[in-house]
């Protein structure tokens, strides 16, 4: 039997979704060691916990609450999950955009490399993007935080005008923290003064 890491079985329900439109399933299965976890599936109508090995969930649709627990054998699971598990997946691709200094504003260079970004998330679909700003240690940490997150946000809007959904799109701000360049304190650096794009 085949044991499935359980993040591979909610990625292939996730791919489900697009392939079925109106069904997915997702299962939960033994991590390698044999641990069994749980997972809480959710949608506008309810949620449902599976907590057991094996055990199935089918979301119907946004309406209707996800099934109630069903637990399927080893010949079900490779028949519902064995392609996506068994391809390997892509590793994610790293994109970092540089800003004008103390500004939420691209240079010219990176605002250049928006349609690569683009073209890799067309190609993952369905997928997720990190969208991390970042700063130099110019000014106070509550300053910088907030500035690498107006950098972040500028990034998504950026993103979602040319057609990215907005709910595959995570957020967040690191300020200073997380140098690309190791500076001291108070020390502009043009590559710490970035936003970096995770596409998984």
């Amino acid at each position: 039997m085949h044991r499935y890491p359980s993040v591979w079985i909610v990625l292939a329900a996730m791919m489900l979704v697009a392939a079925c439109s109106h069904r997915s399933v997702v299962a939960l299965v033994p991590d390698p060691d044999g641990a069994v976890g749980q997972v809480t599936v959710s949608n506008a109508a309810g949620s449902i916990a599976i907590d057991q090995a094996n055990q199935t969930t089918v979301i119907r649709d946004d309406q209707t609450v996800p099934s109630a627990p069903t637990t399927v054998d080893a010949a079900q699971l490779e028949k519902l999950f064995g392609a996506v598990v068994n391809t390997p997946m892509p590793p994610p691709v790293h994109f970092i955009l540089h800003f004008q200094s103390d500004s939420d504003q691209l240079l010219p260079v990176s605002r250049k490399a928006l349609p690569k970004i683009l073209t890799a998330i067309a190609a993952r679909m369905p997928t997720r993007v990190s969208v991390i700003g970042h700063t130099d240690t110019v000014g106070n940490e509550a300053y910088n935080v907030a500035l690498s997150m107006r950098r972040a946000q500028a990034v998504r809007k950026l993103l979602v005008d040319s057609g990215i959904a907005d709910n595959i799109i995570d957020v967040s701000s690191h300020g200073e923290e997380n140098l690309l360049i190791k500076t001291a304190d108070n020390v502009a650096n043009a590559q710490n003064r970035r936003v970096e794009v995770v596409v998984r």
